[in-house]
């Protein structure tokens, strides 16, 4: 493939990588433990939009009807990285962690607080939408609790949420993880190696 004309290379301004995301997702939790490598390798820029409630996810009626043959997928994924897989309650609402991944970012914090509210919620089940379960991973992560539970409350932050969900719509975004690079779009833990492969054709080397 011919390399773009706005490719990086030496010198050049890392790439930014949008990445929509809702902590509902199970391909999130896969995701969670694959794409800072390919981040990393590209010395790329993470551009994160976290998405709160049911936005970037099929709705309801859909979504009780491809459980269980998302989880089989999803299992067998979680297998082949060595992941445990315990899916959390049908009621855990994603939006309190997505508000508090904003306060991660501030924080530079947001791998540990991902990687640790994916595993809390995917590899052994807990609800994240629960106070108290995110006050622990706040604990553990090193974010001050108060701040973490405030942050679903604030007005700034709540509009931040609405706001990405609004620019994924307009860019055609419709399932998470999906991954944006100028106007290509990679969509699901699956299509990480596409979007390595891209990152590495645009000339992004994190070498």
């Amino acid at each position: 493939m011919p390399t773009s004309p706005n490719a990086g290379g030496a010198g050049a301004a890392p790439l930014n990588v949008r990445v929509y995301w809702n902590f509902r997702s199970p391909y999130c939790y896969l995701a969670s433990h694959r794409m800072w490598e390919v981040l990393d390798r590209r010395g790329a820029r993470l551009d994160w939009r976290p998405l709160s409630g049911w936005d970037g996810r099929s709705p309801p009626e859909r979504a009780r009807s491809r459980i269980p043959l998302v989880r089989q997928d999803v299992a067998r994924w979680a297998e082949r990285m060595n992941l445990p897989f315990s899916p959390p309650p049908a009621t855990t609402d994603p939006s309190r962690a997505a508000a508090g991944s904003v306060i991660a970012e501030a924080r530079g914090l947001l791998r540990n607080y991902v990687i640790a509210v994916m595993d809390a919620e995917w590899g052994h089940g807990r609800d994240i939408g629960d106070v108290d379960v995110l006050a622990a991973i706040a604990d553990t992560v090193g974010i001050d609790r108060i701040a973490l539970e405030a942050a679903h409350e604030n007005p700034a932050i709540r509009a931040r949420l609405d706001g990405h969900w609004r620019d994924a719509q307009s860019e055609g975004v419709f399932g998470v993880p999906t991954f944006g690079v100028g106007d290509q779009l990679f969509w699901g833990n699956d299509r990480l190696d596409f979007l390595d492969d891209h990152l590495r054709e645009r000339g992004a080397d994190g070498g």
